[in-house]
């Protein structure tokens, strides 16, 4: 459970090689981690180990998507921050980590996914809270997903995007949460 400590705002990896180490993270508007049990929830669906996969947190924030997947064996994890303050955070974070798979970027999830690169296995779309970003923004991901890829979506409501079964579907609080394939 995302929580404030003496130096801010903190979230804790579940699993994993960086299990029970915390990240810091600063006040930032619509900046609102995945719940520890959401991420339980998500990691448990994609497998516990993400052996030679490769991840894009799209909306990183706190990083606590991309670091938990980082510490599951992600050969590499590329996070997507505009804020700059964020953006900092996610590097102290890697470099306090040490992670040697992570790539941070500062830059417009939109833009990115809009654009021709790299392709994925698994894609972590979570827009900031109170935004209508969702619907656009997982039609571009699908661009940017290899065979059998997987997109995880967390929203305010339930969302079951147009060309894409769920696989799997919650809700935790106010966040209901999916994964998603192309079809």
């Amino acid at each position: 459970m995302p929580g404030k400590s003496r130096q801010g705002n903190s979230v804790r990896v579940i699993g994993g090689e960086y299990r029970s180490r915390i990240l810091h993270f600063p006040d930032a508007t619509g900046l609102r981690p995945t719940p520890d049990r959401v991420r339980e929830t998500l990691f448990n669906w994609l497998g516990q180990r993400l052996h030679g996969l490769t991840c894009l947190d799209a909306f990183a924030g706190s990083g606590a998507l991309g670091f938990e997947a980082a510490s599951r064996g992600a050969a590499r994890v590329v996070m997507l921050e505009r804020d700059g303050k964020a953006r900092d955070a996610l590097r102290r974070n890697a470099e306090l980590l040490q992670t040697r798979n992570v790539e941070i970027r500062q830059m417009d999830a939109l833009a990115y996914l809009a654009g021709v690169g790299d392709l994925f296995d698994v894609i972590f779309l979570d827009p900031p809270f109170d935004s209508d970003l969702l619907p656009a923004v997982v039609q571009s991901a699908a661009t940017r997903l290899r065979p059998g890829g997987k997109i995880y979506a967390e929203s305010p409501a339930p969302f079951r995007p147009e060309g894409f079964s769920v696989v799997r579907q919650g809700r935790a609080g106010l966040s209901h949460f999916c994964l998603l394939e192309p079809v």
